[in-house]
């Protein structure tokens, strides 16, 4: 059912190579379907984004009233809510410390020219939730708010056709005052023609990971990391527990038959083991047929020969999720370049951290936290550079200026600058 691949310095390094890459590689298909989405919302605005939606998920329902809103709340267990505030507050409290990055930085130089850096707040962002998730709606606004940001629009689509209380309690506790029923490539779509916004967040499956993909530098921004299908890859040894590795992997299984699994391990009698855990759990999982189709598809269990090959496999792979269930595991994570989260220990299941623990689990996917980071307060600021000259200062650091102009040729430059200074 899952793919064993025996690593080595040759073969064994390009099987993974190749096993990565057939997953990240865009489907044609699949990009051709999502350009016509795109430009067909961009030409025809809300009346395209209906058809998509009834089309997809017999949506009819999309901008969604105060009323509706409420009465859908109502029906939200206590301890669901009592759950959601207390996610809030952990999220929050770990996410405030990053505005202290956020200070302004002024230099004065000898000649009294000012120079100056601040961060300033993206004035609209819309947020992507998945499958109705109140965790990922905290995740992705908690650092929006905090950072700023004044306008936020939520696209969350209904699960059979009904919406989900859980998130919409999230979003009254946020002040989201833009909630839109729709889902997909057209979500993203409308984000970026309809509700106009500046930046579009937030994990989703490949239609609409490659719908921002499409857009992204063009019409609107996004995160500087790809938020795909969720990924998670688990280190442990003959001393690991079972059920433990075993649960982990399916965890991430049963979100998508696109997410990915891996286990990495110099025990060849783990891989027998944790094949035989599986199926156990596989077995009365209510995500059953989700579950088996990714680990068919997307999951891997790498046998290894020595450390170096552990770090070296765990860089390639640059998880979205990294769990070193191994007692030394600091041996293992100061060397560890490449992932979106990193749990260390047998004591720290990363499902926890999709919810309670504070970190934000909106991750780079799909190879990108070889250079992106997870959401944070960064992905919801811009850097402003801000220069004032004085005459004097002008005239010091112009000269300088000129030669270089004059060296790339750029003699429009050279004019500019000369009509700044008194001595041309």
């Amino acid at each position: 059912m899952i793919k064993i691949i025996k690593y080595s310095q040759g073969s064994g390094h390009n099987k993974l190579l190749s096993f990565l890459n057939q997953r990240r590689n865009s489907n044609n298909s699949e990009a051709n379907l999502v350009k016509k989405i795109i430009n067909d919302i961009k030409k025809n605005n809300l009346k395209a984004l209906k058809k998509y939606e009834y089309k997809y998920s017999k949506n009819k329902e999309i901008n969604l009233s105060k009323k509706k809103i409420t009465n859908s709340i109502k029906y939200l267990d206590k301890n669901v809510k009592k759950a959601i505030d207390y996610a809030y507050e952990r999220i929050l409290k770990f996410h405030k410390l990053q505005v202290k990055n956020f200070k302004k930085i002024k230099f004065i130089d000898k000649y009294k020219n000012k120079l100056e850096y601040k961060s300033v707040p993206i004035e609209t962002v819309g947020v992507y939730v998945p499958g109705n998730l109140p965790s990922t709606l905290l995740m992705n606004c908690i650092p929006a708010k905090i950072a700023g940001v004044k306008r936020i629009v939520l696209a969350t689509p209904k699960i059979n056709n009904k919406l989900n209380p859980a998130v919409l309690y999230a979003a009254k506790k946020l002040g989201i005052k833009e909630v839109l029923s729709m889902g997909g490539a057209q979500a993203i779509a409308s984000l970026a023609f309809i509700q106009k916004v500046n930046k579009v967040v937030g994990p989703g499956n490949k239609y609409v990971a490659e719908a921002k993909r499409q857009l992204s530098g063009k019409i609107l921004g996004t995160e500087t990391m790809h938020a795909g299908a969720s990924e998670i890859c688990v280190l442990a040894d003959k001393n690991s527990d079972l059920s433990q590795v075993a649960s982990s992997l399916v965890s991430q299984a049963e979100h998508d038959p696109d997410s990915q699994c891996v286990l990495v391990t110099k025990d060849k009698n783990l891989i027998k083991k944790v094949l035989v855990e599986i199926k156990k759990i596989l077995s009365n999982l209510p995500r059953k047929i989700i579950a088996t189709k990714s680990l068919r598809k997307n999951g891997l269990f790498v046998l290894v020969q020595n450390d170096n090959q552990i770090i070296r496999v765990i860089n390639e792979i640059a998880p979205e999720h990294l769990e070193l269930n191994v007692k030394n595991f600091k041996r293992y994570e100061k060397q560890i370049k490449n992932a979106g989260s990193i749990c260390n220990g047998p004591n720290t299941p990363m499902s926890i951290s999709d919810y309670t623990v504070g970190t934000n689990h909106v991750l780079p996917t799909a190879g990108s936290a070889k250079f992106s980071s997870g959401l944070n307060l960064n992905e919801f600021t811009k850097k402003i550079s801000i220069v004032t000259l004085s005459k004097l200062g002008v005239e010091k650091i112009g000269n300088p200026a000129i030669t270089l102009s004059e060296f790339e040729q750029l003699y429009g430059h050279t004019q500019s600058i000369k009509s700044r200074m008194r001595r041309n």
